[in-house]
């Protein structure tokens, strides 16, 4: 408002003085900030498209950052990084394009302050935390402020065949490997796991003994066998030691988070590393077999294999037999196909068992003599008049049997012939 003198005289009330001592097109320009390409600046973000991003950094006009290049991330949505009136950084990368525009990276003013602290972290053998943005071929990258590549074979400490679960977790890990000039950084889970894990195993070692028996879990299946985690760290079973029987795979006993019982058999302290074996937890079928079967005893079996010098018959779990060429017939044989055929259900004599070998011999022909029949057999059947044991009256039972023994379906398996 205005004043009046004694007089009654008004004076309006002055609203600004002009105190410039310039024109005011220059005070203007002087409020401006000026920047130049490489400059870090700092700014308010006005605008948010879906592909560019507007930043306020007191130029002449808003700054624009194209949405590659708000994030170290690929094919972002700019409203997932930034929000409008957010105070962010951003390199210049170009003060003026040939629209007239000004070309801010938030993701390279990222990048040049995670260097300085990157360095810093190497230097000092710290830790590094970051999330897993990507899986690529070899391994993940995880955000660190950049793109830190984490190696398939470090990520923990045995190496992990399905990376895919780990993107969008948070992981620490060490540097490793550090190159500015080729943009190289490699990290190691697996090293930070060693470091901080360390007095954990050692524990769990100093209190682990060749020969115990332990419960675990079935933790990954590779070519050559199966990781077990013990509660404390993971064994090996190699394929040998998974079961008394021939294994092509281990696929083929085992399959990730099945429980087993495992025998410790080997530790190596300083590799930290422990062997273990499934089969010497359970009977050794070599062992069972010879301990119910003797020599010159008749069993059943099923040829398997036919090679020059004869044929494999098997007469129980895990258990092969090789009967001879000279004892498939009384007559002369010149290849095994002319008696047997694989598959082919037959009686055998056992005429030779060596456990420590783990070998039995068999005979055909001398089956065909007739004789005792092993225990397992003799209440399935019944001795005729002339002596020769023959299919008794429980068929059903008998078949039933053979199925338990084989595995088959009862009705595949004829009836035997007479021993």
């Amino acid at each position: 408002m205005g004043t009046y003198d004694t007089d009654g005289n008004y004076t309006p009330r002055k609203v600004t003085e002009n105190d410039l001592d310039k024109p005011f097109s220059e005070a203007i320009e002087g409020t401006l900030v000026d920047v130049e390409d490489g400059q870090v600046v700092h700014g308010t973000i006005v605008k948010v498209d879906k592909d560019e991003v507007l930043l306020d950094i007191g130029f002449k006009s808003e700054g624009v950052i194209p949405s590659r290049e708000l994030s170290i991330r690929n094919d972002v949505d700019p409203s997932e990084i930034v929000k409008l009136g957010e105070q962010v950084e951003a390199l210049v990368l170009q003060k003026e394009d040939k629209e007239g525009r000004l070309i801010l990276s938030k993701k390279r003013a990222q990048y040049e302050r995670a260097w300085g602290n990157i360095e810093k972290k190497k230097e000092a053998d710290e830790m590094v935390e970051g999330l897993v943005i990507e899986v690529v071929k070899g391994g993940l990258i995880v955000d660190i402020g950049l793109r830190g590549f984490l190696p398939a074979s470090l990520v923990e400490l045995r190496r992990v065949r399905d990376l895919q679960p780990y993107v969008g977790k948070v992981l620490q890990a060490k540097i490793i490997e550090l190159d500015k000039n080729r943009n190289n950084v490699v990290l190691s889970r697996r090293a930070y796991l060693e470091e901080t894990q360390k007095e954990a195993r050692d524990g769990f070692l100093s209190n682990l003994k060749v020969g115990d028996v332990r419960e675990g879990v079935v933790s990954s299946v590779v070519a050559f066998g199966a990781f077990v985690d013990l509660g404390g760290m993971d064994g090996l079973i190699h394929v040998s030691e998974l079961s008394w029987n021939h294994v092509d795979h281990p696929g083929s006993e085992v399959a990730v988070g099945d429980k087993v019982t495992v025998k410790v058999l080997d530790i190596d302290y300083d590799r930290e590393r422990i062997s273990l074996s499934r089969k010497q937890t359970q009977k050794d079928p070599w062992e069972v077999f010879a301990s119910s079967h003797e020599v010159g005893q008749l069993v059943y079996g099923r040829v398997t294999k036919l090679v020059p010098f004869g044929s494999f018959v098997q007469v129980g779990e895990g258990i092969e037999g090789l009967v001879h060429i000279s004892e498939m017939s009384t007559q002369h044989v010149d290849a095994p196909e002319q008696v047997v055929t694989p598959g082919e259900e037959l009686w055998v004599k056992i005429i030779d068992l060596d456990l420590a070998r783990r070998r039995i011999s068999l005979s055909i022909k001398q089956a065909a003599e007739g004789g005792e029949l092993a225990e397992e057999y003799r209440k399935h059947f019944e001795v005729d008049e002339q002596g020769n044991w023959t299919a008794g009256a429980d068929d059903a039972s008998r078949e039933a049997t053979w199925a338990e023994y084989y595995g088959d379906n009862p009705g595949e398996n004829p009836n035997p012939p007479e021993a």
